[in-house]
C-alpha cells in the first residue's frame, strides 16, 4: 500500500512538471490539426452547397438539414456518452478513434448518389466528431493552468476558422477543376463536388495514427485536484450510450432507480416533443428535420434526468449553477448567428455577387480562416487579461461578440458592390470569433476536473442544438420564404440580441458560483476535496 501511494505521488510530481510545459505546446500543436481537419470535412458542404443542390435536386432548408441538424442531432447526442468515456478513459485514443471513424465518413460522403445516402454519411460524421471536444477540452485543461486557459482554448479553437477557410478554398478549387476536366464521362461518374469529400476525407485517417502517440496526462494535474482511476470504462459509456438512445431512455432510467413519476415526465416528454414535430412539419415541411431534432431533445432530456441518479455531484454543479446555463444560453445564441451566416456566405456571394466557387472559396474561405484566427487568439488574451481584474471579464468579451459584428455584417448583407462586401467581411469574421476560447474556458472553469468533458458534452449539446441544428436551417429555410438569402441572413443577426440578453444575466452570478464551486461540490457530497 505504502509503495503504491509513493509510485502515485511520484506519477503526480512528474506529471505536475508538464503543466503549462513544452509538451503541453505540443499537444495543443497536434490537437489544432485534428480540429482544422474537423471543420475542413464538416464547412466543404457549404461551398459545395450550390452544385449538390443542383445534382441531387434539393432545396435550401433540405441543404441546410444535411449541413445542420443531419450532422448536429447525432454530433450532440452522441457527445454526452463520449464526453463521459472521456472522463474515464484515455482521451487521446478517444480523438484518434474518432478521426478515423469521421474521416472514413467524408470520404463515403464522396460516393453518394442520393439525398438519404449523403445524410447517412454526414450523420456518421456527425458520430465521429462527437469524440473530439469534449476530449481535447479535458485533456487542454490537464496540461495548462487556469490562468492560461482562455489563452490556450483560443488557439484551439482558432483551428475552427482555419479549417472553415481551407474548406471553402480546397472545395471551390477541387469542385471547379474537376468538373471542368471531365465536362463528359467522368471516372466512376463522379462529380466534383463527390471528389471533394473523397480528397478531404482520405488525410485523417494517416492522421490518427500520430494522434494515437500522444501522452496522457494526469486528470486533475493543473488545479491539484486529482481524480482516481475509473475501473470498467467501456460499461460506464455503454451505460451513458444507453441514457440517450431511445427507447433505452426508459428502461435506462428504470435501472438507475428513477421514480414512476420520473420516468411518467419521460414518456410526457417523448410525446409533447412528437406532437411538437408534427405540427412544425404540417406547418414547415422538411419531416427529417424536425424528427431528428425531436429525438435528440429527448435524448437530452433523458440524459439530464439520468445523470441525476448516475451522479449527484455533477448533476447540481451542471444544472443549479445559474451563471453556467445562462452562459450556455449566450453562447448558443451566438453559435447560431455564426453558423447560420457564416454556412451561407459562400453561398451568398455566388448567387448575388456572381463568384464561380473556386474564387469565391478562395475570397471567403481566406478571409474567414485568417480574420478568424486573429480573432479567435485576440478574444483568448483579452479574455485572460480581463478575467485578471474581474472574474466576469471572459463573459464581458462573449458579450462584445455579440455586438461588435453587427453593424460589418449589415454593410455585407447590404450592399451590391462586392469588394467592399468582400472587404467588410474581414472585421465582420474577426470580431465574431472573439468569444469561442472565452466559452469553453468559462465552462471549464465552472465545474470539478473529473467532469469537465461530461459538461462540455453538455454545453456542446445546447450550442449544437440552437445553433447547428436550428441556425443554417433556418436561414435555409427563410431563403425560401422571403425570397433569397439577403432578408433571411439579416434576419439572423437578430439571435445576437438573446445571447447579449443571457450573457448579461451570466454575469450577475458567475463571481459568486466559481468562488463557492468546492463547498457546493462538496455539500452535493463530493468526497476527497
Amino acid at each position: 500500500m505504502a509503495v503504491a501511494r509513493d509510485r502515485q505521488a511520484d506519477e503526480t510530481r512528474s506529471a505536475t512538471g508538464t503543466v503549462d510545459g513544452r509538451y503541453g505546446g505540443y499537444v495543443l500543436a497536434v490537437l489544432v490539426v485534428v480540429y482544422v481537419f474537423n471543420f475542413v470535412d464538416r464547412q466543404i458542404l457549404s461551398i459545395l452547397a450550390e452544385r449538390i443542390k443542383r445534382d441531387l435536386d434539393l432545396t435550401d432548408a433540405q441543404i441546410g438539414f444535411l449541413y445542420g441538424t443531419a450532422f448536429a442531432v447525432f454530433y450532440a447526442v452522441f457527445g454526452i456518452p463520449l464526453g463521459r468515456l472521456a472522463d474515464v478513459w484515455e482521451r487521446r485514443r478517444i480523438i484518434a478513434l474518432g478521426l478515423c471513424f469521421w474521416s472514413v465518413m467524408t470520404t463515403l460522403s464522396g460516393f453518394a448518389r442520393t439525398f438519404a445516402q449523403l445524410g447517412l454519411a454526414r450523420i456518421g460524421v456527425g458520430v465521429g466528431e462527437a469524440s473530439m471536444s469534449p476530449a481535447a477540452f479535458s485533456l487542454l485543461s490537464d496540461y495548462f493552468s487556469a490562468k492560461r486557459r482562455a489563452t490556450v482554448m483560443a488557439i484551439h479553437q482558432s483551428a475552427i476558422f482555419i479549417g472553415s477557410g481551407l474548406g471553402l478554398g480546397i472545395g471551390g478549387l477541387i469542385v471547379d477543376r474537376w468538373d471542368a476536366a471531365w465536362s463528359g464521362s467522368a471516372p466512376m461518374g463522379l462529380r466534383g463536388w463527390q471528389i471533394a469529400f473523397i480528397a478531404v476525407g482520405l488525410p485523417g485517417i494517416l492522421l490518427s495514427l500520430w494522434v494515437r502517440t500522444l501522452r496522457e496526462p494526469v486528470r486533475g494535474q493543473a488545479d491539484g485536484i486529482y481524480a482516481p482511476a475509473e475501473s470498467q470504462p467501456m460499461r460506464q459509456f455503454a451505460r451513458e450510450l444507453r441514457s440517450v438512445c431511445p427507447p433505452f431512455t426508459v428502461w435506462h432510467l428504470w435501472r438507475v432507480g428513477a421514480s414512476g413519476r420520473e420516468i411518467a415526465i419521460n414518456l410526457l416528454a417523448a410525446g409533447a416533443l412528437a406532437v411538437a414535430a408534427a405540427a412544425l412539419t404540417n406547418w414547415l415541411g422538411t419531416p427529417v428535420q424536425w424528427i431528428a431534432l425531436g429525438i435528440g431533445i429527448y435524448a437530452g432530456v433523458s440524459w439530464a434526468q439520468a445523470i441525476g441518479y448516475r451522479d449527484r455531484v455533477c448533476f447540481e454543479l451542471m444544472f443549479h449553477t445559474p451563471s453556467l446555463r445562462y452562459a450556455i444560453g449566450c453562447f448558443a445564441f451566438l453559435a447560431a448567428a455564426g453558423y447560420g451566416i457564416n454556412f451561407w456566405t459562400a453561398p451568398f456571394f455566388i448567387r448575388v455577387h456572381h463568384l464561380p466557387e473556386a474564387q469565391a472559396g478562395l475570397i471567403i474561405g481566406g478571409l474567414h480562416a485568417t480574420a478568424g484566427w486573429i480573432g479567435v487568439q485576440l478574444g483568448g488574451v483579452l479574455a485572460d487579461r480581463w478575467r485578471q481584474r474581474t472574474l466576469n471579464g471572459r463573459l464581458y468579451v462573449a458579450m462584445l461578440t455579440a455586438v461588435l459584428p453587427v453593424p460589418f455584417a449589415l454593410i455585407v448583407l447590404s450592399t451590391d458592390n462586392t469588394s467592399l462586401a468582400a472587404t467588410l467581411y474581414f472585421p465582420q469574421s474577426l470580431l465574431g470569433a472573439l468569444w469561442s476560447g472565452a466559452a469553453v474556458s468559462t465552462i471549464q472553469d465552472l465545474v470539478l476536473p473529473r467532469m469537465r468533458a461530461t459538461v462540455s458534452a453538455a454545453y456542446l449539446l445546447m450550442v449544437t442544438f440552437v445553433g447547428l441544428a436550428l441556425g443554417p436551417y433556418t436561414v435555409g429555410r427563410l431563403s425560401a420564404g422571403l425570397g433569397g438569402l439577403r432578408p433571411a441572413m439579416l434576419c439572423a443577426l437578430g439571435v445576437n440580441v438573446l445571447a447579449l440578453l443571457f450573457g448579461w444575466l451570466a454575469t450577475r452570478h458567475l463571481p459568486a458560483d466559481e468562488l463557492s464551486k468546492i463547498d457546493r461540490a462538496r455539500a452535493a457530497g463530493e468526497l476527497g476535496l
